[in-house]
């Protein structure tokens, strides 16, 4: 039972905003539902009057309503009805520069799709969908080279986010102000879609996410979050569908994700920026989802440099060939970070791709950097798996070892090569059977 006590103080503790009875239904703004007028500006003011009047709900009604970014204002909660569609804009002009969190870093960029910026208070309800529009001919292709299987439209010779990026990295390790570290036009980093930033008491609830350009929920230097019951699909590359970004107190429960990347992945900064703001990821809890395509299923990192503590993941299930592994660590020597206290139990997993479970300091830049990671106390109980290649792959790194994994009551079947551990401390196994057979070591 270790550590699941503190998960039901955790769920008990986050209770959902209350919006007040008002509506402010966008079409009395000025609003069309055709799929062709621009409606950003009928939206906003819909939103600053239901601020305005002291909060309520601002109603998206059954159409197609084409809009550029969206900011939502303390006390707002956004509801899409049944049959209603906010499709955004392709042009990367209709996304103003705003300060966000890009990979792990600060700086000022476009728009998230959907934004809220130091407002408390705030949902995004309702049956209704979110659709991004990317596709390989927009939004895509600024990822430039991509390993993945979607053809997201880059081609060679055409203009992507690498050198942005690299400047953006070593702008952050000389600990430049971020104001300073102005992007946008012509720089080809790709908003998040819906991305709440230090803000507090956040639902995102009932919504189907589609068409990401980038990461899809991604609640950065927030407290106090529910997302429950959410659709999320979006095959692009780096098609995350929730990053937890330096967030205290979460749930995450009843949602579904078919991902271009992780499926959910807990983060808190990239290398010196991470260290600068110092926030870790902590107090989540995650149930009743369900996984099919992705990296992982639950990962944490490798945007980690602030650290993760007390994650919680019980009664999910993870179905897909094309689903890598259902439990991933990823961390480096340039990260640093200290990852300690998680617990899953009741996790059925289908089919995964490689190892079920994945510890790995060798991450990108591995072992090339002076901050040391720490991963330790990882609490595994009754998972099931029907498929995997191997059941563990924890490497960490010389004189920086993976620590304490146990394992109680599992069962991995279908496993066709022996688990990698390498730098790894301490594997603890209690009544666990690969193939089967009850074994006492993985190596």
């Amino acid at each position: 039972n270790s550590g699941w006590v503190r998960a039901a103080w955790i769920r008990r503790m986050l209770q959902p905003p209350s919006f007040a009875a008002r509506q402010f239904d966008i079409t009395a703004f000025g609003a069309r539902g055709d799929g062709v007028m621009l409606n950003t500006q009928p939206i906003a003011r819909a939103i600053a009057a239901c601020a305005a009047a002291g909060g309520g709900r601002v109603l998206v009604p059954a159409g197609r309503f084409l809009t550029g970014a969206v900011e939502l204002r303390s006390g707002v909660e956004l509801h899409l009805a049944r049959d209603a569609t906010l499709v955004f804009s392709t042009d990367p002009a209709d996304y103003p520069l705003v300060p966000t969190r890009w990979e792990g870093i600060e700086l000022i960029n476009y728009s998230p799709l959907v934004y809220a910026y130091k407002a408390h208070n705030i949902g995004i309800t309702g049956e209704g969908t979110l659709d991004g529009q990317a596709s390989a001919q927009h939004w895509w292709s600024w990822k430039g080279a991509w390993g993945g299987t979607v053809d997201h439209g880059w081609r060679e010779g055409m203009p992507d986010q690498r050198p942005a990026r690299a400047r953006l990295f070593e702008m952050a390790e000389r600990r430049v102000p971020v104001e300073k570290r102005v992007f946008g036009d012509g720089s080809f980093l790709r908003p998040s879609f819906v991305q709440p930033y230090l803000c507090d008491n956040v639902l995102i609830e009932g919504v189907r996410l589609r068409g990401a350009p980038f990461w899809q929920l991604h609640p950065v230097l927030c407290r106090n979050v529910i997302v429950r019951g959410v659709d999320v699909m979006g095959h692009g590359p780096n098609n995350d569908g929730c990053d937890p970004e330096s967030v205290r107190m979460m749930l995450i429960e009843d949602c579904r994700f078919d991902t271009g990347d992780d499926c959910i992945a807990i983060n808190s900064g990239r290398n010196e920026d991470g260290r600068r703001i110092g926030v870790p990821a902590e107090d989540i809890v995650i149930r009743r989802c369900r996984m099919k395509e992705g990296h992982g299923g639950v990962t944490v990192g490798s945007q980690i440099s602030g650290g993760a503590r007390r994650v919680f993941v019980e009664q999910c299930d993870m179905d897909s060939p094309d689903l890598w592994h259902a439990i991933r660590f990823k961390n480096n020597a340039l990260r640093g970070g200290l990852l300690e206290h998680f617990r899953y139990r009741d996790i059925r997993v289908g089919a995964v791709g490689r190892s079920v479970i994945a510890c790995d300091f060798n991450y990108e830049e591995g072992a090339q950097g002076r901050f040391t990671p720490v991963l330790r106390d990882i609490g595994i109980e009754r998972m099931a798996v029907a498929q995997a290649r191997c059941v563990l792959d924890s490497q960490g790194l010389p004189g920086a070892p993976v620590g304490d994994i146990a394992l109680r009551d599992c069962r991995f079947d279908g496993v066709t090569v022996p688990s990698i551990i390498r730098h790894t401390a301490r594997v603890q196994l209690d009544h666990v059977l690969v193939n089967g057979r009850r074994v006492a070591t993985l190596a």
